[in-house]
């Protein structure tokens, strides 16, 4: 029955031009599942960035310095997901949401060089709390456009006064220079009214490539120090 009201609900504002502030809020009133499932996906998202922030404590210990530069965050909007589910020819349902949109809750974990990425992820999914769904290793085998990242899919439990429930996350693990190079790119690229030509694409991929060179030569870097200094990443 909440499955049908939300999507009734889904139906009947589909037409008005409400902010995302003002459809949790109407939400909230009716009482619609969406607004606890959104809740959900929050803690979700805190429970994760801990068990990172531990990891970071923990490598800053034994390596003298930090793997993490920082950690992003974001919830999928009421939007995005509405359309997401729409591509699917699904309707918005809290059931939907949870069985076909695997990325409502995300995080973006920034690395100062690629070794850190391997080292957290390993570490994270070692972990025996955390079921991974699906991996994709776009450092190792870059997109087209020339975007590395390793994206991750997991379940990770959350536990709740009388409950505990599976949520699931996805999280991104890149360097400082491929998390500039992507959001430059997707700044370019996505301009409303602007068609992005063949050459401006070689271009951007061109610059992934310098990108990713100088990753490989600041690790060479930071290992060359570690090696001086007689440090072991074991």
């Amino acid at each position: 029955m909440a499955e049908d009201r939300l999507s009734a609900f889904e139906a009947a504002i589909s037409h008005l031009e409400l902010t995302e502030g003002e459809i949790y809020d109407m939400m909230r009133r009716r009482g619609e599942n969406f607004v606890k499932l959104m809740a959900y996906y929050r803690c979700a998202m805190m429970e994760v960035e801990t068990k990172f922030n531990v990891l970071n404590e923990e490598f800053s210990i034994r390596y003298d310095r930090n793997p993490i530069n920082s950690i992003k965050s974001r919830l999928k909007t009421f939007h995005s997901i509405r359309e997401k589910l729409t591509r699917k020819g699904l309707p918005m349902t809290a059931r939907n949401v949870e069985e076909n949109v695997s990325d409502v809750a995300g995080l973006r974990v920034i690395c100062p060089f690629t070794e850190d990425v391997y080292l957290l992820t390993e570490a994270f999914l070692n972990q025996d709390d955390i079921k991974l769904i699906r991996m994709k290793d776009y450092i190792k085998e870059p997109k087209d456009n020339g975007y590395r990242s390793v994206h991750l899919i997991v379940e990770v439990p959350i536990f709740l006064a009388k409950e505990k429930r599976v949520m699931k996350v996805e999280i991104q693990l890149r360097t400082i220079a491929m998390d500039c190079w992507a959001c430059l790119e997707h700044e370019l690229r996505y301009k409303k009214g602007f068609a992005f030509s063949e050459e401006m694409a070689r271009e951007i991929n061109e610059c992934a490539e310098l990108s990713a060179d100088i990753d490989r030569r600041m690790g060479d870097l930071r290992r060359y120090i570690a090696e001086q200094n007689g440090e072991t990443n074991e």
